[in-house]
Order: C-alpha cells, then sequence, then structure tokens
C-alpha cells in the first residue's frame, strides 16, 4: 500500500470539520429535541394494519375462524401502544418546529396522540371494505389476473393503494410526518407515488403502475383506472408577493366516476375536471376540463415503412 500512513485517529479531523458544520449548517440536523417518529416503526405498524386488512397471507398462517379473532385482537393492541408512541413524537415535533415549548404539559401529546390513534383504529372495517373493491377492480380490470389471492400478493398497485388508504386516514387525522413516511415507503416499494392527502375513492386500480404520479390535492372517484406512467399534476405553483409558494390551495386535477386514464398521460391543474365515463388516451397532456362521456386522444403522424437494405 502506497502513500503516507497516518497516525492515531485518522478521522478526528474529518468529524471536527463535520460536527462544526452542524452550527453552520444547522437546518439538516435535529440535535436536542425529543425523538423524531423512527422510519421503520412506522412502517411496522403499517405491515400490522395490512395484516389486520388482508389476513393470512403473509405473516401468520393457519387461521381459522376460530383463531383469528384473538389474533386480530392481539394486532390491534400492538397497534395502538406503537401508533400513540409514534403519533406522541410527530405532535410533539410539530409543536417544537412552531417555535413552542412542550415541556409544560408532557401528558397534551399522548393523550392527543391516544385519541388519534383510537379514531384511526375505528376507520380500519371500512377500508377494508374499500380496499376489497379496490382488490375487485384489478380483477376485473386484468384478464391476466388468474385469482384475487394472485393480486394481494403481487399487484403493485394494490400494494400502493393499501398503504395509501392508510396513510390518507392518518392525513385527514391532522398527524404530521408519519403519513408522509408511508406514502414514501409506498413509492419505494411499488414505484407509484401518491400524495397522502390525495383523495381517492373505491374501486380504485392502477394497472403495471411504475411512474404513476399523484398529487396531494387530486379528487379521484369511484372504479377509476390508471396506467403506467400517468401523472395527476400541478400545472403551475402559485406564488406571493413576496415570491414564496402559497401552500394548501388546489393545484391537482379532479376525476369523476368511471374515468380511464392511458399510459403516459399527464393531467394537470386544479381547475381541470375529467367528466364521468371518460377515457384520457395514451401520451396525452391535459391542462383543460373535459366534459363526461368524452375521449380525448392524440393524432399523431402515420407510421412509415420502408426497405431497411
Amino acid at each position: 500500500m502506497s502513500g503516507k500512513v497516518r497516525h492515531g485517529d485518522p478521522f478526528q479531523e474529518i468529524a471536527r470539520q463535520i460536527t462544526g458544520s452542524y452550527q453552520t449548517i444547522g437546518t439538516i440536523n435535529h440535535l436536542g429535541h425529543s425523538p423524531l417518529p423512527g422510519t421503520n416503526e412506522v412502517i411496522g405498524i403499517a405491515q400490522d394494519v395490512k395484516e389486520i386488512i388482508f389476513p393470512g397471507y403473509r405473516r401468520r398462517q393457519n387461521l381459522t375462524r376460530s383463531n383469528v379473532s384473538v389474533h386480530v385482537r392481539e394486532l390491534l393492541d400492538r397497534i395502538h401502544e406503537r401508533l400513540v408512541c409514534q403519533i406522541d413524537r410527530a405532535l410533539r415535533h410539530r409543536h417544537q418546529l412552531r417555535g413552542q415549548s412542550s415541556a409544560s404539559e408532557p401528558d397534551h401529546f399522548t393523550a392527543e396522540a391516544q385519541r388519534t390513534a383510537l379514531t384511526f383504529q375505528d376507520t380500519l372495517p371500512r377500508m377494508r371494505e374499500t380496499l376489497a373493491s379496490d382488490v375487485q377492480a384489478a380483477f376485473d380490470g386484468d384478464p391476466a389476473a388468474r385469482s384475487r389471492d394472485e393480486i394481494i400478493f403481487c399487484y403493485p398497485g394494490v400494494e400502493a393503494i393499501t398503504i395509501h388508504r392508510i396513510a390518507h386516514a392518518l392525513w385527514q387525522l391532522d398527524v404530521p410526518v408519519i403519513p408522509r413516511v408511508l406514502a414514501e415507503w409506498a413509492h419505494r416499494e411499488t414505484g407509484i407515488d401518491i400524495h397522502p392527502g390525495a383523495t381517492v375513492g373505491g374501486s380504485f386500480f392502477v394497472d403495471h403502475g411504475t411512474g404513476v404520479v399523484i398529487g396531494e390535492t387530486c379528487e379521484i372517484g369511484s372504479h377509476v383506472t390508471l396506467y403506467q406512467g400517468v401523472t395527476l399534476g400541478a400545472w403551475t405553483f402559485p406564488r406571493d408577493a413576496s415570491g414564496k409558494l402559497i401552500r394548501g390551495r388546489k393545484r391537482h386535477p379532479t376525476l369523476e366516476d368511471n374515468v380511464v386514464i392511458y399510459s403516459n398521460a399527464s393531467v394537470l391543474g386544479g381547475d381541470t375536471v375529467v367528466g364521468a365515463n371518460s377515457s384520457i388516451g395514451a401520451g396525452v397532456s391535459l391542462n383543460r376540463s373535459v366534459p363526461p362521456n368524452t375521449v380525448v386522444t392524440v393524432e399523431r403522424p402515420s407510421l412509415r415503412f420502408r426497405d431497411a437494405a
């Protein structure tokens, strides 16, 4: 091995420079504060919720009608305990970001976290009904599907909408951070990017799914199908007089019931509404509303064939 050999701790100077930057570049540090929600813990909670929604598929096997009640009860207890801890951390972090101290009211956040976790768990029976409609939509919409079991095991669209429905329920309860952690985890796992703020009706089907993007303020009706590469995005990002982004406005489109959007189409803008029973063809870029019962396609040049010789 060539080069000068270092004596002592070779990383001392590097460590000094890095820790010094914690003072000068302070916006990407989290030091001296209460713990943040744990990514692995949040994902573990979602996995437990999935076990309740789709029992017998991945973790616990040999479930029967006689033992499944005990299994679900144990999962609900575990979900509640873990979720209360993570929501409590998220609430305290948001409080601190607003420049407020939580030292004088340590029990307030825990009590709020307990109420929120219980309210979330109360949504699970209805969530399961909606996800059953999503699985059925995938089975009805894909002739390659051999069974609903195959869809639950294998289809990224069902995985993505399952995590989205969990994240969206927490988003509606004003839980900070955790819904975004879940959404980005699902994005990494499936290639489908659904913001937890998006409202998605039942019987939703994403076929193939790679590259699908659904923005925060999207409103999607029931029996909607999207194909790979579809973007439901913003057309513009409004700013205030000082140039800062205006947050909270509707920026993404609305899809009414029974809409189909084919591959690599983009539907953009908060004022854009795709009417019920309409189809948007592959490759379309749309930033204006479409009345119900409309088919929108791109007029492409005709193909030309010639001898390769």
